[in-house]
């Protein structure tokens, strides 16, 4: 496939740029919804486009990618436009601040360190941030991530200071070992236990799936979609046959779940 690369100029990128800007103050000054926003009335809104972006991105939908990192660059933007008003940061701040920090943990491209490949460069990562005064290589994971993602997150950073198995095969036979603790907990009848297990069980998947070269939150909600699609398909030809589901029996589900599997 041809990749073709849409050629804007630099000028006028930056003069889309100080349009949103200006755009973003009127509105701040002018919108009775704008100028109520508060960082905290926005953060939900945030969070929701941040998925909206997701979802675009695992339907490789690349039209509605644009229209949702359109919706993301706003929030930064209207972000940005608080933080001026209370006089703690402002646009012309946090790009400074971002392009700072790229440098620095760059010095592979920005200095004379040398690194190997992308594994280097995540150590590296790490142990900069380190030295810009983190107590903790897990300072960075936000308390708010899903459990999932956050379980991923955390797994990388520690294995970027070398807190890690050497071998995927190592990591499987732990998958292995904590099934089995979870199977003894099943049969011991121990809820709390049982929960616990469960999570290592989770825990230990989720970094195999990084072994693996495997993002699991991408996985699972390709499953779930899998699923969806697979079961509408179901409820579809219920509905033709004007048999409903809670009629049929579970051999005829599965005949039509079989049947939605080859399409």
């Amino acid at each position: 496939m041809k990749i073709t690369t849409i050629k804007t100029s630099k000028p006028e990128s930056l003069k889309a740029f100080e349009r949103l800007l200006i755009i973003m103050d009127e509105l701040r000054e002018q919108c009775p919804w704008d100028k109520k926003q508060t960082f905290e009335s926005l953060r939900h809104l945030t969070i929701e486009e941040t998925y909206e972006l997701g979802d675009a991105i695992l339907d490789s939908n690349l039209p509605e990618i644009g229209k949702e990192l359109g919706d993301l660059l706003l929030h930064i933007v209207f972000y940005a436009k608080i933080g001026s008003e209370t006089k703690d940061f402002d646009i012309l701040s946090i790009i400074n601040g971002i392009c700072e920090k790229l440098i620095h943990r760059h010095p592979h491209i920005y200095g004379d360190v040398k690194v190997t490949d992308e594994e280097e460069v995540k150590r590296n990562w790490e142990q900069l941030k380190l030295k810009e005064g983190k107590k903790s290589v897990l300072e960075g994971v936000p308390k708010s991530l899903p459990a999932m993602v956050k379980a991923s997150r955390i797994q990388d950073k520690v294995a970027g200071v070398g807190f890690d198995w050497e071998e995927p095969q190592q990591v499987f036979e732990k998958v292995q070992e904590e099934l089995a603790e979870l199977q003894e907990e099943v049969i011991a009848e121990d809820q709390d236990k049982l929960e616990a297990e469960f999570g290592d069980v989770l825990f230990s998947i989720i970094n195999y799936a990084r072994f693996l070269k495997v993002n699991p939150e991408d996985a699972l909600e390709r499953t779930n979609k899998k699923f969806i699609k697979r079961f509408q398909y179901l409820e579809e030809e219920s509905k033709k046959n004007n048999k409903p589901l809670t009629e049929m029996s579970l051999d005829e589900m599965n005949s039509y779940w079989e049947k939605a599997k080859k399409l």
